[in-house]
């Protein structure tokens, strides 16, 4: 029997930034402007949404304040019980990226994922921070350290990799062997530097290891850091590395699509590389 999937993906831009508002109601404001979009993710049928990468706040990488320490909050918290109301209302498992407070000077850059019943199942510390060409996030998060979940939700085992992972294929491959289905990278990245490989990686990721991904990025410019265009293009691509459904570049959207997960099992009976992989050669990956 086909396993049937619809899934969503919301790309957003500010509201409110910086110097228009406190914190607080610069994240009020982008938890609002996602609302529309999440009730009609959940009217039309949608069981597994992703949100953009710490997604009520501006990306305040680019600046170095100690003040957007205060946007941290724990996880779960109270923006994961607010959104478990319409993961309940809708029967639809949400993952929902944000800035995470687990104690005073330890904070990470998580995305927890709520089930279709409104459950917190988890969540998911992103590994790998860069601090280069104005992506500052070693000042702002510790490096995960969970390891790579993966989520049994009500529809599919889902993954996690949050954007700068998607660099190393080290951890999406764990994730296959981990089990999931579907792996979601929310993400915030500009024009620029490594634009060329957005649809490169993933698509290889999603190939060399037989699932499906779900890629998320922001749009637009965000003040007063003004570090370049956020340029949406979030995707879907299916387990032969096809993207299959797009994004705008410059636009707010709530991306739909539907795909079966049977794909995966045609896929990996045709390209064996779980069982033909040799990991007792690779020992060279884990030296220091």
């Amino acid at each position: 029997m086909s396993r049937i999937i619809k899934s969503g993906l919301i790309q957003m831009s500010l509201p409110k930034t910086e110097g228009e508002g406190s914190i607080d109601e610069i994240k009020e404001a982008m938890f609002q402007k996602h609302l529309p979009l999440i009730e009609e993710a959940g009217e039309k049928g949608v069981q597994i949404l992703c949100l953009q990468e710490i997604f009520n706040t501006p990306y305040f990488c680019p600046g170095q304040d100690t003040k957007w320490y205060a946007s941290a909050e724990t996880v779960p918290g109270p923006t994961t019980e607010r959104i478990a109301t319409y993961a309940k209302k809708y029967s639809m498992v949400i993952i929902v990226p944000i800035y995470e407070k687990e104690q005073a000077g330890v904070l990470y850059n998580t995305a927890a994922v709520i089930d279709a019943d409104g459950t917190y199942l988890g969540k998911y510390r992103k590994n790998h921070i860069p601090h280069t060409s104005g992506f500052w996030e070693k000042f702002f998060f510790k490096p995960g350290n969970l390891g790579y979940p993966v989520f049994q939700t009500r529809y599919a085992k889902i993954g996690i990799y949050i954007c700068y992972d998607r660099h190393f294929p080290d951890g999406a491959r764990v994730l296959g062997l981990n089990g999931a289905e579907i792996v979601y990278n929310p993400s915030a990245t500009v024009a620029g530097l490594s634009q060329y490989l957005w649809k490169l990686e993933q698509p290889a990721h999603a190939a060399a290891n037989g699932y499906f991904m779900g890629c998320i990025n922001r749009v637009g410019e965000e003040k007063p850091w003004n570090l370049g265009k956020f340029y949406g293009s979030s995707y879907f691509v299916d387990p032969r590395g096809q993207i299959f459904a797009s994004a705008s570049e410059d636009k707010d959207e709530l991306l739909i699509a539907t795909f079966d997960l049977d794909m995966i099992d045609e896929v990996r009976s045709v390209w064996q590389f779980f069982r033909d992989r040799r990991p007792e050669t690779y020992g060279k990956l884990t030296e220091l």
